[in-house]
C-alpha cells in the first residue's frame, strides 16, 4: 500500500471559523498572563536598548555576565535619580496643599454663589450634595485604598522581576537565535537573520527616537509655561512630555494637571486656558513635524492601522498597552513583510503610497495605433485609412 498525504482543502467558512477560534484563544490567554508578559515585553525592549552597550564593553574584553551587569547598575540608578528628582517635586507639592485648599474653597464659594444668583439654586442643597458626595467618597475610599495597596504590590512585585528578564535575555541571546534557528529549520539562516535584524533596527530606531521627542516636547512645554509664569514649570512641561508614551490623547490628558494647578494658584482663569494652548500647540508641532523627522518612517504604520491598535492593546491591556501598542505593531508588520502568506497583511499596517498616474503622451499613443494598424487584416486596413 502506498501511504500518500492527501491535502484536504477546507472550505472557506471552516477557515475562517478555525481563524477565529485561534484568535480568541490568543486574545484570552494575552488577558489572563497580562501580569507575566508585560513586564517580559518591557524587559525584551528593553535589553534591545542595552544591547549596543553590552556589546561595546564585550569588544573591550570584560566578560558577559560583568559587562550585563554594568548595564542594569546603568538602568537601575537612571531609574532611582528619575524617581528620586519627581518625589522631590511631590514634596514641594505638600507645601502647597494648604494654600491649594484654600483657593479651591475659595472658588467652591464662588460657584455656589454664581448658582445662588443665576439659577436660584439653595446654597443649603448644594451643601447638601456637595455634603452626599464627600460621603460616597469617602464610603469608598476604604476599598478603593485597599485596592490601590494590592495594585501597588503587584506591580512592585513584577517590576522587581524586569532586571532579572534582562539579565537571562542578555546572557542566553546566542541560546535564543539557535531556538529560532531549530524552530525554522526549513527558512535560510541568512534571511532569519535580516528579520532579526530589522525588527532590533526597527524598535531600537523607534525608542531612541521617542526618548529624543520627549527631551524636545519637555523643552518646549517648559519655556511656554515659564512665559506664561507657572510655578514648577519644568516638571509640569516634563510631565506632559512624558505622556507621550500614550500616543494622540497623552500630551492633552498631561495639560490637565497643570491647568488645574494654575486655575488653583492664579486668579486669572485665562493662564489656565493659555496653559492648555500651549501644550496644543506643542502636540500639534509634535505630531506634523518633529516625531515624523526624528522617528521618521522606521515605523511605518498608517494612522488609521495605528488607531485600531492603540484601541485593542488598551482595552486588553490598559495603559501598559497604549504603551505598547506602537512598537510591538512595528514588529509584527516587519514578520508580516518576510513572510509570503502573510504579506498583505503587512501591506495593510503601512503607509498608504499614492499611485502615481503617468503622464499623458500623444507620441507613445501614435506609436500603439500605428502597431495596431501593422496587425489588422488588409482590406480592414484600407478602410481604418
Amino acid at each position: 500500500m502506498d501511504n500518500k498525504v492527501t491535502e484536504v482543502n477546507l472550505p472557506f467558512y471552516v477557515k475562517l471559523a478555525c481563524v477565529l477560534i485561534a484568535m480568541s484563544l490568543l486574545v484570552y490567554w494575552l488577558s489572563v498572563l497580562q501580569e507575566m508578559l508585560v513586564p517580559l515585553v518591557f524587559s525584551v525592549l528593553l535589553a534591545m536598548i542595552l544591547y549596543p552597550i553590552n556589546h561595546r564593553l564585550e569588544r573591550w574584553r570584560v566578560p558577559r555576565v560583568p559587562a550585563i551587569l554594568v548595564c542594569l547598575i546603568l538602568v537601575i540608578g537612571f531609574l532611582y535619580l528619575f524617581f528620586y528628582l519627581i518625589s522631590l517635586q511631590i514634596a514641594n507639592f505638600t507645601d502647597e496643599a494648604p494654600r491649594l485648599l484654600q483657593r479651591g474653597n475659595q472658588i467652591l464659594d464662588r460657584i455656589q454663589k454664581f448658582g445662588e444668583d443665576r439659577f436660584h439654586i439653595e446654597r443649603s442643597r448644594m451643601v447638601n450634595e456637595a455634603r452626599s458626595y464627600v460621603n460616597n467618597l469617602i464610603r469608598e475610599s476604604g476599598s478603593f485604598l485597599t485596592s490601590t495597596l494590592l495594585a501597588t504590590t503587584n506591580t512592585l512585585s513584577t517590576i522587581s522581576l524586569v532586571p532579572l528578564y534582562i539579565f537571562f535575555l542578555l546572557l542566553y541571546r546566542d541560546f535564543f537565535r539557535s531556538f529560532f534557528y531549530k524552530v525554522f529549520s526549513n527558512t535560510k539562516r541568512a534571511k532569519l537573520d535580516i528579520i532579526f535584524g530589522r525588527i532590533y533596527t526597527v524598535v531600537k530606531d523607534y525608542l531612541v527616537g521617542l526618548v529624543s521627542v520627549i527631551m524636545i516636547v519637555g523643552v518646549l512645554n517648559t519655556t511656554g509655561l515659564l512665559i506664561l509664569g507657572v510655578d514648577y514649570a519644568v516638571f509640569f512641561g516634563f510631565f506632559g512630555a512624558f505622556m507621550i508614551l500614550i500616543p494622540y490623547i497623552g500630551i492633552l490628558v498631561g495639560s490637565l494637571l497643570p491647568a488645574l494647578f494654575t486655575l488653583l494658584t492664579n486668579d486669572n482663569p485665562l493662564i489656565a486656558l493659555g496653559v492648555v494652548g500651549v501644550f496644543s500647540f506643542v502636540q500639534i508641532l509634535e505630531g506634523n513635524f518633529i516625531t515624523p523627522y526624528i522617528v521618521g518612517s522606521k515605523v511605518s504604520i498608517n494612522p488609521l492601522a495605528a488607531i485600531i491598535v492603540l484601541l485593542m492593546w488598551g482595552h486588553l491591556w490598559g495603559v501598559t498597552g497604549l504603551i505598547l501598542a506602537l512598537p510591538m505593531t512595528a514588529i509584527l508588520k516587519v514578520i508580516f513583510d518576510a513572510v509570503e502568506p502573510l504579506k498583505p497583511y503587512g501591506f495593510l499596517l503601512g503607509e498608504a503610497e499614492r499611485q502615481k498616474t503617468k503622464p499623458f503622451n500623444v507620441d507613445e499613443l501614435k506609436k500603439d495605433v500605428e502597431q495596431l494598424k501593422n496587425k489588422l487584416p488588409r482590406k480592414v486596413k484600407k478602410l481604418v485609412d
